[in-house]
């Protein structure tokens, strides 16, 4: 069983920063998705293991970015300019892979979750 530790969040202003962060020691496709409120989870980003390869949601693309840093088993979501639409409990999660270059994009994807933790933007 994987163990996925999340950390970051928070509360900000429209226009704001904020910086989330997940550890997970082994070989994995990870990512980012959110689920706001009345909605259905949706992916933001994700990464594959190699960190060569990213994917973003159209919503976030050019606003949040997506890295890792296997040397400390993390995988890092920034996110600048933030919306009031981009509140939402943002969890992270992870695949086991054996192609580093990969990315998988659908939630189904991934068999391993974070907690959540929760993202408000104030307007």
């Amino acid at each position: 069983q994987v163990q996925l530790v999340e950390s970051g969040g928070g509360l900000v202003q429209a226009g704001g920063s904020l910086s989330l962060s997940c550890a997970a020691s082994g070989r994995y496709a990870m990512g980012w998705f959110r689920q706001a409120p009345g909605k259905e989870r949706e992916i933001v980003a994700v990464i594959s293991w190699s960190g060569s390869s990213t994917y973003y949601a159209i919503s976030v693309k050019g606003r949040f970015t997506i890295s890792r840093d296997n040397t400390k088993n993390t995988v890092y979501l920034q996110m600048n300019s933030l919306k009031p639409e981009d509140t939402a409990v943002y969890y992270c999660a992870a695949r086991a892979s054996g192609d580093i270059f990969r990315v998988l994009v659908t939630i189904k994807d991934y068999p391993y979750w974070g907690q959540g933790t929760q993202v408000t933007v104030s307007s």
